[in-house]
């Protein structure tokens, strides 16, 4: 069914797409696809390039504004073992990481390889291993304390479909409102888990947010958007004024086409490239 016209305004809706268009194809003009989510001739390259990915996700971090003190953590699933993943060490400024830094972890707490001589952040590690084994398909996974997702974690309510951007969370994020302080126990990383269910996000009430990908870009790109939407939403709702919600059926779209693994991926790459360039590549060390 087509959206009707608003008669407060007098506008008549455009109508939504509704042949098959392949989301890669359809973010450039003429259907000239960027490239998407390398693939690798070897777990040792593949993880290579994980790792200095994950060190330039934690350079945006930090030229965002998201340290806070020894919080905040991205963890990144082992392309060649399933149950370790590796993590930041702790109190390690975001805008210091490299890819050498990162320490690799089984979900049962076993430090296997990477930087063994640093220290893991005991509540991330429960957070971190309780998403890793509830979700197989996640192989990427950021949280932070940012300034505006605490903020907005204080209500307890998920982002509602406010612009076009927020839609890439459409029916894809949650609310943990159970929040029971420090997640130094696993039964916080558990409910954490649950609550985040089979979504991309999940807002953690009187807390931040926690964003998933099946790479570091695609769960670092939906961090930085889900802060910002999460400021947007402050800024909107400071108003008084009457919001107009995007519908569903465009909602639903604008999700289908710009919130794939792929397309989230190439959204972090102008990201990525500008640290590179910014900082000489050095963390990719």
């Amino acid at each position: 069914m087509a959206p009707s016209a608003n008669p407060k305004s007098g506008i008549q809706p455009k109508s939504i797409p509704t042949k098959d268009v392949e989301p890669m194809a359809a973010m450039a003009h003429q259907g000239k696809a960027l490239p998407g989510i390398p693939s690798f001739d070897s777990y040792a390259q593949q993880r290579q390039w994980q790792l200095e990915h994950m060190a330039g996700a934690f350079r945006v971090f930090a030229r965002e504004g998201y340290a806070e003190g020894i919080s905040g953590h991205i963890s990144v699933r082992d392309p060649e073992f399933e149950d370790r993943f590796w993590i930041n060490p702790l109190a390690v400024h975001f805008g210091m990481l490299k890819a050498s830094d990162m320490i690799c972890i089984t979900v049962d707490g076993d430090v296997v390889g990477g930087n063994t001589e640093g220290s893991i952040n005991a509540a991330g590690f429960q957070i971190h291993s309780s998403v890793h084994r509830a979700r197989k398909d996640v192989h990427a996974i950021c949280h932070t304390h940012s300034v505006h997702g605490r903020a907005w974690s204080a209500f307890a309510k998920p982002l509602e479909m406010i612009n076009q951007d927020v839609c890439y969370f459409y029916k894809a994020h949650s609310v943990y409102s159970d929040y029971g302080g420090i997640a130094n126990e696993s039964s916080e990383g558990q409910r954490i888990a649950k609550s985040l269910g089979d979504g991309k996000a999940v807002i953690l009430m009187n807390h931040g947010l926690l964003t998933v990908g099946q790479t570091v870009d695609e769960a670092a790109f939906l961090f930085c958007l889900m802060e910002r939407s999460c400021q947007v939403q402050l800024l909107v709702d400071r108003t008084g004024l009457e919001k107009r919600i995007v519908s569903d059926e465009e909602a639903k779209y604008n999700f289908e086409m710009a919130s794939t693994p792929d397309t989230l991926y190439v959204e972090f790459q102008p990201h990525y490239r500008y640290e590179e360039y910014l900082s000489n590549g050095d963390f990719k060390n």
